[in-house]
């Protein structure tokens, strides 16, 4: 289905070479977009590069403000220009209890998730208000509306996004561009896998006791797809979304625990 206001418009996708943000970039350039990604792994930037040849391709590390700046200086001489930036970059981090995490594992988990969408936002927000349109969205966590034990570096990260995208809601606003925040529950792919293998572990737990868990721990008793979030963004990206701002939202089948 085609969603007014995105055949044309100029985005950026950071992680954009595998996960969500692959998904999302994918289905803006389906929109007639012109797209461009970056990811810190070049490995999987390359292959992402290879099979989506319209596309520009940075490897970047969005926690370093240097990388941020060449990001944007390459995507604005390939696209010409900026219209929706889709924030995603984000790692697990750290799985424990708090006095068991390492304060170096605490600040690379923040550094990218919370600090990495700050310098992200903070070369586009000038951009943006110049032409006075256009939309960010930063992509959250429904561990942004609840919490979680043994993962206290990405829950405080998670939080913390949520009120940055208020904040740029605010600050944004008046030059008529929008920011929303989107707030994904359990998202079938490795990643998950991976998380689950983790919190499995250090909650004496197998992989397969901790999943049945986490479905029921969603009203509609299931996980997400990226295309279920993808979905949303561009939603929140069209037209028809052109007076959402300020907003998380949850992609989560409505969690009731987690």
């Amino acid at each position: 289905m085609r969603l007014d206001g995105l055949e044309g418009s100029r985005v950026l996708v950071t992680a954009g070479a595998s996960g969500i943000c692959a998904v999302v970039a994918a289905r803006f350039a389906e929109q007639g977009a012109r797209v461009h990604v970056c990811d810190v792994d070049a490995g999987a930037l390359r292959a992402f590069a290879a099979g989506h040849p319209g596309m520009g391709a940075t490897a970047a590390d969005v926690s370093r403000a240097a990388d941020v700046d060449r990001l944007y200086d390459e995507a604005l001489a390939a696209l010409g220009g900026l219209d929706v930036v889709v924030s995603g970059a984000g790692i697990a981090g750290p799985v424990g209890n708090i006095e068991d995490i390492a304060e170096e594992d605490w600040r690379r988990c923040l550094d990218v998730n919370l600090t990495g969408a700050f310098l992200v936002a903070r070369r586009a927000a000038p951009i943006l208000k110049r032409q006075r349109g256009g939309a960010i969205v930063i992509i959250s966590s429904n561990y942004g509306l609840f919490a979680q034990r043994s993962r206290s570096a990405y829950v405080a990260s998670k939080w913390a996004l949520i009120g940055l995208t208020k904040t740029l809601a605010m600050e944004l606003g008046p030059f008529g561009v929008r920011a929303n925040a989107i707030c994904p529950g359990n998202v079938e792919g490795e990643r998950i896998e991976r998380v689950i293998a983790a919190e499995a572990r250090a909650k004496g737990m197998t992989p397969q006791e901790l999943r049945a868990l986490w479905d029921q721990g969603a009203s509609m008793r299931t996980f997400v797809t990226a295309d279920d979030v993808a979905d949303t963004i561009l939603f929140a990206c069209s037209v028809a979304g052109r007076h959402i701002s300020g907003q998380a939202l949850a992609v989560d089948g409505h969690t009731e625990f987690v």
